[in-house]
């Protein structure tokens, strides 16, 4: 299991250590949900969650030593994998990793004074939580296309028919218009690390899945979006692979 070999020390530092774990629980819980699910096997012993600096994350045995170098997730998730409902252990998993990400951050930022564990929390309040993700990414885009659906005039981007911002229809080198459409999505989150959304990055949708990404987070720049007729994600294209 990968610690705080880093050490960190300043705000950005531990925020920087904190966004990499979190990535990488976002991601076990949502884009590689089905191999996060078959490695918690009830069978097995006390599993926990682990996420690593480096965006990446791990299913393992808890640490042996007492005390552990730092905070332990939660213990024995995998006992609940078959005994509840696969949304509701993954938001029960959701909700116990967000504790052990705002555990770990405060641990390693006990020495601050008051205003540094203020601008901490500030900084990682910003994001939405894992459980945020993991359960409300479909309801926050349903509201968004809801509460936009009398703005479609007012905008210069091609729209799906649900009146989605279709990132990718974008030719390259047009902009977006600042605030208006900053404003309008602010409540859309990327499918796979959970980010909401800026106006100052490249987002393309699935046509399949209708969730949205950063272009980044699934390799596609402008460029190649601009020559991709329908647009399918990472996960539907396994997906469709695995029913051939």
């Amino acid at each position: 299991m990968e610690m705080a070999a880093s050490n960190p020390r300043s705000v950005e530092d531990i925020f920087k250590d904190y966004s990499g774990r979190r990535n990488g629980i976002v991601r076990a819980l949502t884009y590689d949900v089905d191999a996060f699910y078959a490695l918690c096997d009830p069978e097995k012993e006390n599993l926990c969650l682990y996420g690593h600096p480096n965006d990446s994350w791990e299913v393992e045995l808890p640490a042996e030593e007492v005390p552990p170098e730092l905070p332990e997730p939660a213990l024995g998730i995998n006992f609940a994998r078959d005994g509840m409902n696969r949304k509701d252990w993954l938001s029960l998993v959701a909700v116990h990793s967000d504790s052990w990400l705002l555990s770990v951050a405060f641990y390693l930022g006990a020495r601050f004074n008051r205003n540094e564990r203020k601008r901490l929390f500030t900084m990682i309040n910003d994001l939405p939580t894992v459980f945020e993700v993991v359960t409300d990414r479909k309801q926050a885009k349903e509201r968004f296309s809801a509460d936009n659906s009398g703005t479609k005039s007012k905008l210069t981007m091609k729209r799906s028919s649900n009146g989605q911002v279709k990132n990718g229809d974008l030719k390259p080198g047009e902009e977006r218009r600042g605030g208006e459409e900053e404003d309008e999505h602010s409540e859309t989150l990327c499918g796979i690390c959970g980010s909401n959304y800026s106006a100052d990055e490249f987002w393309i949708g699935c046509d399949v899945c209708e969730k949205w990404y950063h272009g980044k987070c699934v390799k596609i720049t402008p460029a190649k979006a601009d020559s991709i007729k329908h647009y399918k994600c990472p996960h539907c294209s396994s997906s469709s692979k695995k029913a051939r």
